[in-house]
């Protein structure tokens, strides 16, 4: 197995274990891709907003690992262990409040510029993450249970955000973290926003034939490359998107055959695209054996930002618009 490939089963597996995860090794720790066609649709809370959180007192709360954890007051210096908390974090204008976060998180651009404190491969730095004093440490599903208690053992406050497993379920893990960081009207409206923006893409697409759909998480071998099925959020989008996943019938993260593709013949491909990933549309095309594919054969195989898909926060639902204007052009604007 390469080590890419190594790498990948890290992050996929173990989140799986913990409910859903964040996708693959270039989604979660990747530098904002260009590559798409389709531009991100970002919601921002207004500058005003953003000032200070709403005062509160003191709040018992259970996190996705089933442990209580307990604030004295809503949080003002908070540590980002994941890039999908970091976007959370800065969407619903508690951005002003973080103060550290991990190496992957780059987005927003603003979230560049904060201390570092390593993860969530390699080691934490603890001596970083330590002086930089937070009241609130926000961690992910790419973080294991035994690097939350290590974090505990240090004296500091962990919330375990687990990932969402549908819309909902990210709906809800955005108004935790606005109910933890002072921000749940800010929250509430972000809410608002993407569920309008899932409805129109429901509303839109609700009608229209669902083209068969193969969704490419890691091409790196063409004659056994990794797909997904049931119980990912990739699965979520294509079907809310219109499309239907040739391969939903399978569970999690999976390698499937060149045979197998072929057999089940997609009328459209899309792989998750970044500087990470060498697939483009063109180098799928050259792939020995997968000219008899429809979606080849047609031109029919589309990139779109693996940061979009696989980290579990807002721009999910750019990643929904993205999917449906790929695979219903002639319906969604």
């Amino acid at each position: 197995m390469s080590p890419k490939a190594t790498r990948m089963l890290a992050l996929l597996i173990l989140p799986l274990t913990l409910l859903i995860s964040c996708g693959r090794v270039p989604t979660v720790g990747t530098p904002a891709i260009e590559s798409t066609e389709v531009s991100a649709v970002v919601t921002a809370t207004p500058e005003s907003a953003r000032e200070t959180p709403t005062p509160a007192g003191e709040m018992t709360i259970v996190d996705g690992l089933g442990r209580t954890v307990t604030l004295a007051a809503s949080p003002r210096r908070i540590v980002s262990l994941a890039p999908s908390n970091t976007e959370i974090l800065f969407a619903i204008g508690a951005g002003r409040q973080v103060v550290g976060r991990d190496d992957f998180s780059d987005y927003p651009e603003e979230a560049g510029g904060l201390t570092s404190i390593g993860g969530p491969w390699g080691e934490l730095n603890t001596e970083t993450l330590v002086a930089l004093q937070p009241d609130l440490i926000l961690a992910a599903g790419i973080n294991t249970p035994e690097q939350v208690q290590a974090i505990e053992d240090l004296g500091l406050t962990v919330y375990y955000l687990a990932n969402p497993l549908d819309f909902e379920g990210l709906y809800k893990n955005l108004r935790l973290v606005g109910e933890l960081t002072g921000h749940a009207a800010d929250a509430e409206a972000l809410v608002a926003d993407l569920r309008a923006r899932v409805d129109a893409v429901k509303s839109t697409v609700g009608e229209a034939d669902r083209p068969t759909v193969y969704y490419e998480v890691d091409g790196t071998d063409p004659n056994a490359p990794w797909t997904m099925g049931a119980g990912t959020f990739q699965q979520v989008l294509i079907e809310t998107a219109g499309g239907e996943n040739v391969f939903a019938d399978l569970e999690g993260w999976v390698q499937v055959s060149l045979e197998e593709i072929v057999a089940r013949d997609p009328e459209i491909m899309i792989f998750g695209a970044g500087p990470w990933v060498p697939t483009t549309p063109e180098s799928v095309a050259e792939r020995s054996g997968w000219e008899g594919i429809t979606a080849v054969s047609s031109g029919a195989v589309y990139g779109i930002d693996t940061n979009w898909t696989d980290r579990p926060g807002p721009r999910l639902v750019d990643a929904l618009e993205a999917i449906a204007a790929l695979l219903h052009p002639r319906v969604v604007p």
